[in-house]
């Protein structure tokens, strides 16, 4: 059951470059059934907050150049609700400018702030935790307002994430005690030992009163900024006030620019299954393997002495692969890529030579 005091901003202005060659600068991951069922990431998403958030509440932030994927992905979501950043300026300008269109809109307005691109597996866990973070978010009355992030509770001791140290409370909001960054594997272990730490996985919940006051409050110079266009949010004179003062603010994370500074953060330890797909491997880890433990998204396969591969084609595309282990194999329009799974990192220093010697079109 949707609740019209709840809004959505979906964050889509992401390049997602270690999915390169089918994430491309034009069409970035967000936008392609990575997957391989039959919906787009950002698709899955939406549909995802949709349950929760009514249709007509969800806004989506991206790229100005992105405008005609998101028209065409997420018919639903009105042209107004279509926040287009004109600079790249991180997380925190573009959520506060959100927060002030939600709270121009609705005063009472509550709201999830959630990447475009992240795997949930139980959609079912994911909504309770949702609804757990919503209800205390629009109930809470002190005066330095709550502020949630949903962690996810780390399986093994991964060293590509932040973590969230949370406090022994046996409430379903746990205070938070401190953001820690990217640890060192042995770091990693020990946070994972001490069974208080959740991974930092970029998905917020607030009421827009309680973000705005943290931004006038820890980021005031943002905040004025913004504020001078309160008037002209949520009318036809938005875009030319975006325009025109949006590449002025801070270049800041929301973690760095309010939840580090803040002393009223509060972290649920997800109940539900996740992934940020932050590379091919992330992929193989999360979906279905045959009894060659290889992943197969779309192709039609003819495999001897080949296991532990992730092959990825058009849909339908014949893929014969011989004498390969532990191998990407992903052929896009215009590119095949084939590199073992142990050097997945060296996307980003190929499609740079590709860039160099064939041109940007390629990436």
């Amino acid at each position: 059951m949707t609740n019209h005091n709840y809004y959505a901003i979906i964050m889509a202005g992401g390049v997602g470059s270690r999915f390169w060659p089918l994430s491309k600068a034009s069409y970035p991951k967000q936008f392609h059934d990575i997957l391989g069922a039959g919906e787009t990431l950002i698709q899955r998403t939406f549909g995802r907050l949709s349950q929760t958030v009514p249709s007509e509440n969800v806004l989506v932030l991206t790229n100005e150049k992105y405008k005609g994927l998101v028209n065409e992905q997420l018919p639903e979501v009105k042209d107004e609700n279509i926040v287009l950043e004109p600079a790249m300026r991180n997380t925190a300008p573009c959520i506060l400018l959100a927060a002030l269109k939600i709270y121009k809109a609705n005063p009472d307005g509550v709201m999830i702030v959630a990447p475009s691109d992240h795997w949930i597996e139980n959609e079912k866990a994911f909504l309770t935790d949702l609804n757990t973070a919503f209800e205390a978010c629009a109930e809470d009355t002190s005066e330095e307002k709550l502020l949630v992030t949903l962690g996810i509770e780390p399986t093994f001791p991964h060293t590509g994430y932040g973590y969230i140290q949370y406090n022994a409370s046996t409430a379903a909001v746990k205070g938070v005690e401190a953001f820690k960054e990217k640890p060192d594997y042995e770091t990693a272990k020990q946070f994972l030992a001490e069974g208080n730490y959740s991974w930092n996985a970029g998905i917020f919940i607030w009421s827009a009163r309680a973000i705005i006051e943290a931004f006038e409050k820890y980021l005031p110079e943002m905040y004025a900024l913004f504020n001078s266009g309160f008037e002209a949010l949520n009318t036809e004179a938005e875009q030319q006030f975006i325009l025109d003062n949006y590449a002025k603010a801070e270049n800041i994370s929301i973690d760095y620019g309010i939840l580090e500074k803040s002393g009223h953060v509060g972290v649920i330890p997800a109940t539900f299954d996740w992934s940020d797909l932050g590379a091919w491997g992330a992929l193989y880890d999360n979906l279905g393997k045959d009894q060659d433990k290889n992943v197969i998204v779309n192709a039609k396969t003819v495999l001897r002495e080949a296991q532990g591969n992730l092959i990825r084609s058009e849909k339908g595309k014949v893929v014969v692969v011989e004498g390969l282990n532990d191998y990407i194999v992903v052929d896009s329009d215009d590119v095949l890529v084939i590199m073992p799974k142990a050097k997945e990192q060296d996307v980003k220093i190929i499609r740079a030579e590709v860039e160099k010697q064939f041109g940007s079109d390629l990436v």
